[in-house]
């Protein structure tokens, strides 16, 4: 434990505050589940009893990435359709940000456990909303994701997920044609709505196979979420972005809700966004991704 004693014995703490029970931690060791973040298992005992916990430490600026990802798994969780972690603890103090959650012993995604995401999670997009968006920022990957609620869709996301991106890339010196086309973009997308009208549907809004896994055989469960309330299109396709997904996975969505006939245009659409955003964060591969998605999508305008 020596290498994460400082850490340790914080988290222990916080552990024990928010559980109002005395945890005395034994081991603590990095396991996987970190790109932005330190990812460690912490141990100890409790009340006479051995327990594992799943916690994710940064520098202390970090902290509102951790109270958003906290806010988000809570709103998944009151949802009650898709299993999430049980956020235990979120915290900084001068040095340190950290987020504990419950120990979950996680297992790919096969035809089963993949089939009960798409009837779960078509659950949730049914759930009745108010208004699309959110009511604070929280992020997308190492990224700002700016929210604010609306009752007009196609502006929420023309404005704050399309030309959030672009101006992000304008500040980053990446191709001013890319970006020139991505605003006539932004500036004609409305085309793709002209026999559509999403409804409002509480998405993870970070879909991607490594967000996914499952739980006691076949329970699907999800985490490292960006929630928003928007179309349920935009979750489902970030599904199909990266791959990963087993086929049974939309097979069962679709047939627990069917999709419009325009969503293979509007997926391409929607994970431009998502495309964007790598290619601010990781340029390489990514610019030219873009670049050609933003080509495709205004030809099927024309």
């Amino acid at each position: 434990m020596k290498p994460y004693e400082a850490i340790a014995q914080k988290l222990a703490l916080a552990i024990s505050d928010a559980t109002e029970v005395q945890f005395e931690p034994a081991a603590v060791e990095p396991v996987g589940g970190g790109c932005i973040h330190t990812a460690i298992a912490i141990s100890g005992e409790m009340a006479g009893e051995e327990h594992r916990y799943f916690a994710k430490v940064n520098e202390a600026d970090r902290a509102p990435m951790f109270a958003a990802e906290a806010l988000g798994l809570a709103a998944l969780r009151e949802a009650d359709c898709v299993a999430v972690p049980h956020v235990v603890v979120h915290g900084h103090d001068d040095d340190h940000a950290w987020l504990v959650l419950q120990w979950l012993d996680l297992g790919s995604l096969d035809e089963h456990s993949a089939a009960n995401l798409g009837v779960a999670l078509a659950a949730q997009h049914r759930k009745p909303q108010e208004k699309f968006g959110w009511a604070r920022d929280n992020f997308i990957g190492a990224s700002v994701q700016s929210n604010g609620w609306s009752g007009d869709w196609l502006a929420f996301w023309r404005e704050k997920r399309l030309m959030a991106q672009l101006r992000l890339a304008a500040r980053k010196r990446l191709p001013s044609r890319m970006i020139d086309r991505g605003e006539r973009l932004a500036a004609d997308c409305e085309a793709f709505f002209r026999n559509y009208v999403p409804a409002k549907s509480l998405l993870h809004g970070d879909l991607w196979n490594g967000n996914a896994a499952a739980i006691e055989g076949r329970t699907p469960v999800v985490f490292d979420p960006a929630v928003y309330v928007g179309d349920r299109e935009a979750d489902v396709a970030m599904t199909e972005l990266f791959g990963g997904f087993p086929g049974d996975f939309i097979a069962a969505y679709r047939a627990a809700w069917a999709l419009d006939d325009g969503y293979s245009v509007r997926r391409d659409f929607y994970n431009l966004y998502h495309v964007l955003n790598h290619a601010n964060l990781f340029a390489g591969g990514y610019v030219l991704q873009a670049q050609q998605s933003i080509e495709q999508l205004l030809a099927e305008i024309r």
